[in-house]
């Protein structure tokens, strides 16, 4: 593949993929999806609408048993490893305890034999882009659950992804320290031009971040609606209390309901 066919192709896309368990429970039924370079798009649903399940086979840590997950134009290969282009923010931290931040945020530069000076310097970058300049010494437990998850956002920032996948990341948080967060990652998107894939149960947290949502449905597992946010950005904390938030969100919550009850 070409440099300018590589450019040209989609960040993500997902060619009918679907999966069933070897116990027949059918997790996903078939999806068609195009996320293209630089799109914020979002994976919105309950427990159980396969949002994960999406999320971990376009990173290829699932196999699909039906279809295709492609990356840049490139067929997925479930086990692979992905390389610095991608990189996955869990719902929680998984940091290593008895390491310091410094130390976590490296991690995968060590693993992938960056020399150490190089190393530490695109450590105190990934630091200084989520607000942690300072806590390079400080251990997991003398962190606070956002700071934690920045640590974690930090680890993936330094391998300079062009995908990010996040899985549910601030959903453990206050209130708070939520907004805060989505309002550091839209900022954080726009800035080093990223590819993002989210996933959350928060009809709100979908509205504030996205271009485009995907409404997911249970029992089994599928796209029910597509939405498109078409807000501009930046967006500032009165956009959450506008007439056109609250428009975004009654659509997402009808489409909600009504696949709760086909």
């Amino acid at each position: 593949m070409t440099a300018a066919t590589a450019q040209a192709a989609p960040a993500v896309e997902a060619l009918g993929a679907a999966k069933t368990y070897a116990s027949g429970t059918q997790a996903l039924l078939p999806v068609q999806l195009r996320v293209a370079p630089g799109e914020f798009l979002t994976l919105l649903g309950p427990s159980g609408c396969g949002k994960s399940t999406l999320l971990k086979m376009v990173a290829g840590l699932l196999a699909p048993s039906g279809g295709e997950l492609r990356r840049w134009g490139q067929p997925v290969v479930p086990g692979a490893a992905a390389g610095p282009e991608l990189g996955f923010v869990f719902q929680e931290p998984t940091l290593m305890p008895w390491a310091r931040v410094a130390d976590n945020v490296r991690l995968p530069l060590d693993l992938a034999g960056v020399p150490r000076g190089e190393a530490d310097g695109r450590v105190q970058s990934a630091l200084a882009l989520v607000g942690l300049q300072g806590f390079e010494k400080s251990l997991p437990r003398e962190l606070s659950g956002g700071m934690k998850m920045r640590a974690s956002l930090a680890r993936c920032l330094v391998t300079r992804p062009r995908l990010l996948l996040m899985d549910e990341p601030f959903g453990a948080l206050d209130e708070i320290t939520r907004y805060r967060l989505d309002s550091d990652l839209l900022q954080l998107w726009q800035q080093q031009g990223l590819t993002v894939i989210f996933v959350t149960h928060s009809i709100h947290e979908a509205v504030f971040l996205s271009q485009r949502v995907l409404v997911m449905a249970a029992r089994p597992g599928r796209v029910v609606e597509e939405v498109s946010i078409d807000e501009p950005y930046p967006r500032q904390a009165e956009f959450r209390v506008s007439t056109a938030f609250a428009e975004h969100a009654a659509r997402l919550q009808r489409g909600l309901l009504g696949a709760s009850t086909a």
